[in-house]
């Protein structure tokens, strides 16, 4: 933890001696940070879908009794949490596709474009196959949920389809 903590020390310090000198860091960069910052989101939030399947597999043992007693608890909260991190993920969908909108429209201005929408694309098919895996799950564990929290979470997930899919 030591060598991360001095390394980490270093690379702030490499970063703050760039921006002094050049004033910001070349758009490439932030465009491969926020490319990063999606992909580990993605793939916290697989992780989340695999926990709560692996969860709710584990349910009740071989004699009928719940193997862990906090796992009804367990359940929603790992649930509520996946819901959290998607529309995160989410929100950043929608930010990058307003990015380049702008661009496109600053192009009709004499901007530089890049018209590949195919990474774009790809980030919204990954999020919509995370998105139905996720349903998927909290739909097969709609008994341990309760009537309450259930009809939130529905209104959670349609509400992040449809704005994918409005904008």
């Amino acid at each position: 933890l030591r060598l991360v903590a001095v390394m980490r020390a270093i690379l702030e310090g490499e970063k703050a001696a760039v921006l002094k000198r050049d004033r910001h860091l070349p758009l490439s960069f932030h465009r491969r940070q926020e490319e990063l910052k999606f992909s580990l989101g993605l793939q916290r939030l697989q992780h989340r879908v695999r926990e709560i399947q692996a969860l709710r597999e584990e349910g009740p043992g071989l004699d009928g009794a719940v193997q862990s007693p906090t796992a009804p608890r367990d359940l929603p909260a790992l649930i509520l949490e996946a819901v959290k991190e998607l529309e995160v993920a989410k929100q950043q969908v929608l930010k990058r596709i307003q990015i380049w909108k702008r661009q496109q429209q600053l192009a009709g201005n004499g901007a530089v474009f890049e018209e590949n929408l195919a990474p774009l694309q790809k980030r919204c098919e990954n999020l919509v196959e995370v998105y139905f895996q996720l349903q998927q799950q909290v739909m097969a564990a709609s008994a341990e949920l309760g009537p309450e929290l259930l009809p939130r979470l529905l209104e959670r997930f349609s509400e992040v389809l449809s704005s994918l899919v409005k904008r």
